[in-house]
């Protein structure tokens, strides 16, 4: 089965809180997912509505499939590239900051 895919690289959340708002959205129709990001209260919703988007546009565009027969298959959030960066602390010590980023990755197919 063919598969429209989209990527997006360096967002700068956690990939946990991404994944969170992905299980919700896995295997259900593209109108229909569209509907549950408007609504849930997560940070995360913003730049997976604007990924499923274009992964739509992509399907249209690239294979002339019709936005509302797709279906979100896949839907995953990898790990990206840590930003470390130190505040001061007492003493002249240095506390170190983890600031992750993430790979967000939709698959869309037809119904």
């Amino acid at each position: 089965m063919k598969e429209v895919r989209a990527i997006c690289k360096g967002v700068r959340m956690s990939p946990y809180k991404v994944r969170r708002v992905l299980n919700q959205i896995r295997g259900k129709s593209y109108e229909e997912s569209l509907l549950i990001l408007k609504f849930l209260p997560y940070k995360a919703c913003d730049p997976i509505f604007k990924l499923i988007y274009s992964a739509a546009s992509n399907a249209k565009h690239n294979e002339g499939w019709g936005k509302s027969n797709l279906k979100i298959n896949t839907a995953y959030a990898d790990q990206g590239p840590i930003l470390k960066r130190f505040r001061p602390r007492a003493q002249g010590r240095g506390y170190p900051i983890r600031k992750p980023t993430c790979t967000i990755t939709i698959g869309l197919t037809l119904n």
